[in-house]
């Protein structure tokens, strides 16, 4: 397809004057609009990258039509060429449908019917769970800051970058909870402030609050 044999730097260029030959002037471009509309949800820089690529994708997909000339149909059209021909894995597709989603409803203001596609395999995995003494041996390893992390993936049930991207302003000491911004299928959510941190977090944030530096 056209889309692959371009680069990204052509993509933004080309997907761009299309939107703007048949936009009013007045308007912003679409794929502005898209970022405009991601920033006020306020979703992370990953999320908005990601949301932007798959719509550029889906339009050089399709020769470059406007999204506002197709729909459902040209929807499905792309997903299961991602899943039958691309081979992509099932999040990935979804990762897709999800940006296309986002387009038609947030920006275009286009509700959607149902898809018929096919679905990317999701292949078979069994999550490995630790026993609480497995857990223990290796929280005892760590120390410091990477103590804190580990406790917070361990007890509060945060995954590895929702941890990274923490914020001051996301943890409430007096209701010993976490707000989780930006989370699994970009929603955000709230977990418990596990007792056993709370005062080594409060120290630590004092530490860095006096020598932000270290």
């Amino acid at each position: 397809m056209v889309y692959r044999n371009m680069g990204h730097g052509q993509i933004k260029s080309s997907v761009d004057g299309k939107m703007r030959n048949n936009c009013p002037s007045q308007e912003p471009r679409l794929l502005d609009q898209v970022r405009n509309a991601i920033r006020r949800k306020h979703y992370s820089i990953r999320t908005e990258q990601t949301y932007i690529d798959w719509i550029k994708r889906y339009i050089f997909f399709h020769n470059k039509q406007h999204p506002k000339e197709m729909g459902e149909r040209e929807i499905s059209d792309f997903l299961t060429y991602l899943a039958v021909k691309r081979k992509v894995s099932s999040s990935t597709q979804n990762q897709a449908l999800c940006a296309l989603v986002f387009l038609y409803k947030q920006v275009l203001k286009i509700e959607l019917a149902e898809f018929d596609l096919t679905r990317a395999k999701k292949p078979a995995k069994l999550p490995v769970v630790y026993t609480r003494e497995e857990v223990r041996s290796i929280l005892i390893q760590l120390e410091g800051v990477n103590w804190i992390m580990g406790q917070l993936l361990y007890g509060a049930g945060l995954r590895l970058m929702e941890c990274m991207r923490l914020r001051v302003k996301d943890v409430d000491f007096g209701y010993k909870q976490i707000t989780v911004r930006d989370g699994k299928g970009s929603k955000d959510r709230m977990t418990m402030l596990p007792e056993i941190i709370i005062e080594p977090l409060r120290r630590n944030l004092e530490r860095v609050k006096k020598n932000p530096r270290k």
